[in-house]
């Protein structure tokens, strides 16, 4: 094999060595980083008990996500993906920072979790199904020339 190989045209051992490396950087993985999560020393600027919301945002900056009442909190995501190949995308590393707030909008807590604190579980898409998705615009036509009477155009 290996002679078969020296004995090649050094054009068609170029485009064989161009072409195993492109497959084998193919199987190399890459990583992507998403959302952000407050550094350490951002979040010891952060004074539970006297600071607000305002305040926190001014310090930490706006959150990714937040409650929908008014007394839970901020929520700072960041998540690291490795993508390998052609394979689906894995979490690889996931930080959460959580601000907790009270009524009147000062801040009670700031909790720190980790992938390993918690738990994945897939999202289910809901959609509600309608009446008109299998019907084109004539058979709907056509499909509702029953459901009238000319008596009901007459009483008007």
């Amino acid at each position: 094999m290996i002679k078969s190989f020296v004995q090649l045209k050094p054009v068609m051992r170029s485009i064989l060595v161009i072409g195993l490396a492109a497959g084998l950087a193919g199987c190399v993985a890459s990583y992507r980083n998403h959302g952000y999560v407050p550094s350490e020393d951002e979040l010891a600027e952060i004074v539970v008990g006297v600071d607000t919301r305002d305040s926190v945002i001014e310090s930490v900056g706006p959150p990714s996500s937040s409650g929908i009442l008014n007394e839970s909190g901020f929520y700072y995501v960041a998540s690291q993906m490795r993508h390998y190949g052609a394979r689906a995308p894995q979490v690889v590393r996931r930080d959460l920072v959580a601000i907790n707030f009270d009524s009147t909008g000062t801040v009670t807590g700031v909790q720190h979790f980790g992938l390993e604190d918690g738990r994945v579980f897939p999202l289910q898409r809901r959609v509600t199904s309608s009446s008109v998705q299998d019907k084109t615009f004539l058979r709907q036509l056509l499909g509702n020339l029953g459901r009238f009477s000319p008596g009901q155009f007459l009483n008007n």
